[in-house]
């Protein structure tokens, strides 16, 4: 019997890695003959270079940036075995989860960092870069990545623009003769699930700033700065800039790494289930456990879950969904062949968050016992 346990991350509680802990400890504990094989996943957002690192044994580079509000921060890229591929993840620069709510400013957080790390991959000799851009705190359009790779942003007196989207409202023109050379030989794939414009009403502003702490004040703010940003770039010739999905993917990095990068966007959760050789795993499988920290109808539109149930529906196995939260729906419960929660009575949110693990245990457990008394997935 041959079992394949490939969750993502329970945001705010668990790592994709620790959930796969727990259910290899209840499975091989109640199912002793089964084969476990754990393959921890991400989307493309926070944990996705913990993922891919587990799945591909590739090298690890630390090195310290420029974190999202210009505080130092030590952060990782991947070398992946093939020494030409390099996977970084924006969130390690510049995510969200580098800041405590109280600190977060959307208006001045910058992606310099971000840059930082894609520089030092190509100067270790990497011509391929699978940037992962989920869960960052910024809406600069990229800006800052750019400015750490050599481009100039300037205002109407030709001075350098400080960090941060806001700004932006102030920029007169782009200089990028100077940009990196490395970037033109080297291909970028930007794993990426969403696929909003730069501007407008489904915009990075719009829909992800006040995710990042902005106020409606704020986000009409970044707004005027995207627009200003996206009339100078078709002003240099990217009559698209900003118009095409994902764009405005972490706030407005997506179109940065397009148009500077020719980068191209693709499912982060497709891209990291071959990078972790999810396909090959699921061959000859038994079953497929997958979860997330909370499944809804969210889940349907390009979440890892649903993305691993259609490769797995491909190869004839079985799909069991053990998410934390699960707000079920006919749609859900036809993509599953099971649906579990780990939440065993209604609770206050940071209840259920302080008991995360314990819940996941007992759920896990009794789900093994269940299987162990059908005498094995069915």
């Amino acid at each position: 019997m041959k079992i394949v346990v490939a969750p993502d991350s329970f945001k705010g509680t668990l790592r994709a890695v620790e959930v796969c802990e727990i259910w290899r400890e209840a499975l091989c504990k109640h199912l002793p003959g089964a084969e476990v094989i754990c393959v921890p996943m991400s989307d493309g957002g926070e944990g996705a270079l913990e993922a891919v690192s587990a799945a591909t044994k590739a090298q690890l580079h630390v090195q310290k940036v420029r974190g999202p509000l210009g505080a130092t921060v030590e952060a990782s890229w991947a070398q992946l075995p093939d020494q030409r591929t390099a996977f970084v993840e924006s969130a390690q620069a510049c995510g969200l989860c580098l800041l405590k709510p109280d600190e977060r400013n959307v208006l001045q957080a910058s992606t310099f960092g971000v840059g930082q790390l894609l520089s030092s991959a190509m100067e270790a000799g990497a011509r391929r870069l699978v940037i992962a851009i989920g869960g960052t705190a910024t809406c600069d359009g990229g800006a800052g990545m750019l400015q750490a790779l050599g481009v100039h942003f300037l205002d109407e007196r030709g001075n350098e623009l400080p960090p941060g989207g806001a700004a932006l409202e102030r920029l007169v023109r782009i200089d990028a003769n100077h940009i990196a050379a490395a970037l033109q030989e080297t291909e970028i794939v930007i794993a990426c699930d969403v696929t909003n414009p730069l501007c407008g009403p489904d915009g990075s502003a719009a829909v992800f700033a006040p995710q990042k702490g902005a106020t409606p004040e704020q986000v009409a703010q970044l707004e005027r700065a995207m627009l200003r940003y996206r009339d100078v770039l078709q002003a240099m010739g990217f009559a698209d800039a900003g118009m095409c999905p994902g764009d405005g993917a972490a706030g407005g990095l997506g179109c940065a790494l397009r148009l500077f990068g020719r980068g191209h966007a693709c499912s982060g959760a497709t891209l990291l289930a071959e990078l972790a050789r999810l396909p090959e795993h699921l061959s000859h499988a038994d079953l497929l456990i997958t979860g997330e920290g909370k499944s809804d109808a969210q889940t349907l539109h390009g979440k890892l879950p649903a993305v691993l149930a259609q490769m797995a529906h491909e190869k004839n196995v079985p799909v069991l969904l053990c998410s934390g939260d699960v707000e079920y729906s006919d749609e859900l419960g036809a993509l599953f062949d099971a649906v579990h929660t780990t939440v065993p009575t209604p609770a206050p949110l940071p209840e259920l968050l302080a008991h995360a693990r314990e819940n996941l245990v007992a759920e896990a457990t009794s789900i093994a016992k269940s299987l162990q008394m059908q005498g094995g997935p069915r």
